[in-house]
């Protein structure tokens, strides 16, 4: 037992020394950093034509024999030879640039989006198409709407845009995902909740019931409507209730302008459907997944995905470090401790 107190006190003392070196390097590398611009990030581009090859290539040397796959091997570098023959006798490929949006409550995804497409409308012409894989359940009104305006940019340059759906798109997603030329979702997809919502609780009772007085101030008459500790009245309820029709009207007409095919009214109820269901009220126009969709048009398109990463500063880099290597001398120290093994 002395033994096992003696290492778990050597080694609290190693982890301390440890942690205040990380701690010293990363002061310096934050004194050194003030002052300069934010670091950039750096765009990543992949050929998505050679990852489906790839996994064509590998299930064939799987299943096929020597003779049978060398004689295929030859069928496919004669049949290369010749596309690049043709390519060089005719016009280019079209290419389809896809991207990716995980939405979260404040769209942050939008950060990376925006260059994204920044750097295609460079090259992008009318005869290409941007795919965007759309996942998000909606969020904030005016972090939705930053993120509807860069895909408007891709519409507005004359670019086809078809929006992949493969689990949800609603509320802001669905405002997104509206500016597509073409909607295509999976068949169990969760789409639609074209609607507003706010909510809050008000403690101003409870306080009361403690003899605890709030006081709210303000300038101009509906500078406050209704608050979290304050006493609510009618007139500002009505007031927060009209704000909430005034922007629902204004997503219905967004909606609309984008979907004029959609019975607007019919379904901007706040509800949302499947896939199947959301294809007959003509929210979507194709039941298809997203890895269906990019696979076919790999075929006759040069696909290329598109990752905008932000790079991380040097005391970034080793804050994370330093938390990774804390974690793992405490993991392993409780672990010789309790004889705990992961498996």
């Amino acid at each position: 037992m002395d033994f096992v107190v003696d290492y778990a006190s050597f080694l609290a003392k190693t982890v301390t020394l440890v942690v205040a070196i990380v701690v010293v390097l990363v002061a310096i590398a934050s004194m050194r950093g003030k002052g300069r611009r934010k670091t950039a990030g750096q765009l990543q581009v992949t050929r998505l034509n050679d990852f489906y090859k790839g996994l064509r290539e590998r299930l064939e040397q799987s299943l096929l024999g020597k003779e049978r796959l060398k004689a295929l091997r030859k069928e496919q570098a004669k049949a290369l030879k010749k596309e690049k023959k043709d390519k060089q006798q005719a016009e280019d490929k079209a290419r389809v640039y896809v991207l990716d949006f995980d939405g979260d409550i404040k769209a942050s995804a939008t950060e990376s989006m925006r260059h994204e497409i920044t750097a295609l409308l460079t090259l992008a012409t009318e005869k290409d198409e941007v795919v965007l894989r759309l996942e998000s359940g909606g969020g904030m009104v005016h972090s939705y709407g930053l993120a509807s305006s860069q895909l408007a940019r891709i519409r507005q340059a004359g670019i086809p845009l078809t929006i992949c759906i493969d689990k949800v798109a609603a509320s802001g997603g669905y405002m997104m995902a509206c500016i597509g030329n073409r909607i295509i979702s999976a068949p169990f997809a969760i789409l639609g909740s074209i609607g507003v919502v706010a909510q809050l609780p008000n403690v101003n009772r409870l306080l009361k019931k403690h003899d605890i007085d709030f006081e709210v101030l303000t300038a101009g008459e509906y500078k406050r409507t209704l608050t979290v500790f304050g006493e609510n009245t009618e007139k500002g309820r009505e007031k927060f209730q009209q704000d909430l029709d005034i922007t629902h009207d204004l997503f219905k007409n967004f909606v609309a302008s984008y979907r004029p095919q959609l019975s607007i009214d019919e379904v901007a109820t706040g509800e949302v459907w499947l896939g199947m269901a959301a294809l007959d009220k003509r929210l979507v126009d194709e039941l298809k997944t997203s890895d269906e969709y990019l696979a076919e048009r790999a075929r006759d398109a040069d696909v290329f995905h598109l990752h905008y990463v932000q790079r991380k500063s040097l005391q970034e880099r080793m804050g994370m470090a330093a938390a990774a290597s804390a974690d793992g001398l405490i993991a392993k120290w409780w672990g010789r401790l309790t004889q705990q093994r992961f498996w």
